[in-house]
């Protein structure tokens, strides 16, 4: 049989690719023909329009919204998380090709039926799974804003030392022969692209909620939200408040006459007004007394509590290793970076710490005990060391997939660990992303350093634990008789 697959994560960076690789793998080792269309963060290679009508059926295999899904119109589809596909790329295909079995000869659908928009949710989910795709779709926008500018924040820093945030616009003054101008140059560019952060999460869970007439009220509503003290809560609301608004509006029966300029100018206008008002005057300013009692809570935050909050976020970014309960815990460390208190800066460092932990723990493992892993999982581990390294925790995924119930708690027990070990040492970062590459800026460096492989090492004896548990003496000594048997 011949598949066409897509495959869509919120970031665009590891799932997608993992998932791609898994249906390729699965539709050769089953003797089928396979072509992925990776709608990743580097862009796409859209499939063409011969190998869509040549295939039997279509996998969809996205957490966020799938570009151009008219394209598959009338052609036995199958959609399922990413996860999904790295997990059972072969019980997918088996799905695949059940559902064409039943619906060989579908008729088409008009193109009209399906906006093309890419970050239109499945149709028929539900309430829970649409709105982590709305959340998932403005995170996954806003996240470059926070790489570009939160990494040349930190590179000013370790050029011109903390007090650059004091230097003169460098519109005013800047000196090309002076290192301190450019590092002031290099603030104030991060510091604009930081100050996009909170609009373009609203703009886009806006544009998830009700497509292209939603992002000028979403992104409005999240400048509002940064106006009045909001913040990443404001943002939040703001881009549900404005997809919530679009959709209303859209529902008003208007003359045809009227109905070409509703979603240029019409449902962007009124939009924009509603939300704006409301941010303004009536929602804004109680989610800003609320971010402010946050914000104090995190700055009173000390030994157990703080130790206890670090462990908390620990567990969340190595419970789905880059999915929607990781990016929360790092989206709640990024926004901390705007507020830039003490708390807030030990809080990244604790998210980044315990997000290097499972992939470096993994590969410690299975360069220690490497019977107990697959060849597959040997060879994983060696690239995991970077992948770790680099604050990249989805390098952990290949050894999950393959064996969640135990190595899913493993990892969870190092991060926690890492992450109450960094609260508890005072480690801070300003950097949102680099892994070890940014350690030069890493408050109490050595701690900090200490508390990654204090976790590295709890989860890597944890997953060997449990790896032996139901083992035998005999399984494990079965590779070792084929090798000498070879």
């Amino acid at each position: 049989m011949k598949y066409v697959a897509v495959t869509a994560c919120p970031t665009g960076i590891a799932h997608t690719y993992m998932a791609a690789e898994a249906l390729e793998q699965a539709a050769k080792d089953a003797g089928h023909e396979m072509l992925v269309e990776t709608q990743g963060s580097a862009g796409s290679t859209p499939l063409s329009t011969a190998d869509i009508e040549a295939a039997d059926a279509v996998i969809l295999a996205a957490d966020v919204g799938v570009r151009d899904r008219d394209r598959f119109a009338g052609k036995p589809v199958v959609e399922a998380p990413v996860k999904q596909a790295i997990n059972d790329a072969a019980g997918l295909l088996q799905r695949a090709a059940d559902v064409a079995a039943q619906q060989p000869a579908a008729t088409p659908e008009p193109a009209a039926a399906e906006p093309e928009l890419a970050s239109k949710v499945v149709a028929g989910t539900g309430f829970g799974t649409r709105l982590r795709q709305w959340l998932m779709t403005g995170v996954s926008y806003m996240i470059p804003f926070v790489a570009a500018g939160g990494l040349l924040i930190a590179l000013s820093f370790a050029l011109g030392g903390y007090q650059i945030t004091e230097a003169p616009p460098v519109t005013e003054h800047f000196d090309a022969a002076s290192l301190v101008s450019w590092a002031a140059l290099f603030n104030q560019v991060g510091s604009t692209a930081f100050e996009f952060l909170v609009p373009v999460l609203a703009g886009f869970i806006a544009f998830a909620i009700a497509d292209r007439p939603a992002i000028a009220p979403g992104f409005v509503g999240g400048a509002v939200a940064v106006t009045v003290g909001a913040g990443f809560l404001g943002g939040l609301i703001a881009g549900l408040l404005a997809g919530a608004v679009l959709l209303a509006l859209k529902r008003i029966k208007v003359p045809r006459g009227i109905a070409g300029i509703m979603p240029v100018v019409v449902l962007p206008l009124l939009g924009t007004l509603i939300v704006g008002v409301l941010m303004f005057v009536v929602i804004g300013k109680p989610i800003a007394l609320v971010m402010t009692a946050l914000t104090g809570w995190l700055t009173g935050l000390s030994g157990a509590n703080a130790a206890l909050l670090g462990a908390l976020l620990g567990a969340m970014i190595a419970f789905d290793m880059g999915g929607p309960i990781n990016k929360v815990a790092y989206t709640f460390a990024v926004g901390g970076l705007s507020i830039a208190t003490t708390a807030s800066l030990e809080i990244m460092a604790a998210v980044m710490a315990a997000g290097m932990v499972p992939p470096l723990a993994l590969a410690l493992a299975s360069a220690v005990r490497g019977k107990l892993f697959t060849p597959a999982e040997r060879a994983s581990g060696r690239t995991a060391w970077l992948l770790g390294a680099s604050f990249i925790t989805e390098g952990a995924i290949p050894f999950a997939a393959g064996d969640p119930l135990r190595v899913i708690p493993s990892i969870v027990l190092g991060s926690a660990t890492t992450g109450a070990l960094s609260m508890a040492f005072g480690a801070s970062l300003r950097a949102p992303h680099g892994g070890i590459f940014v350690l030069p800026l890493v408050g109490n460096a050595l701690p900090y350093l200490g508390a990654i492989a204090a976790g590295v090492v709890v989860a890597a004896i944890a997953v060997l634990f449990a790896k032996q548990i139901g083992r035998t003496e005999t399984a494990e000594a079965a590779p070792e008789k084929t090798a000498v048997a070879a």
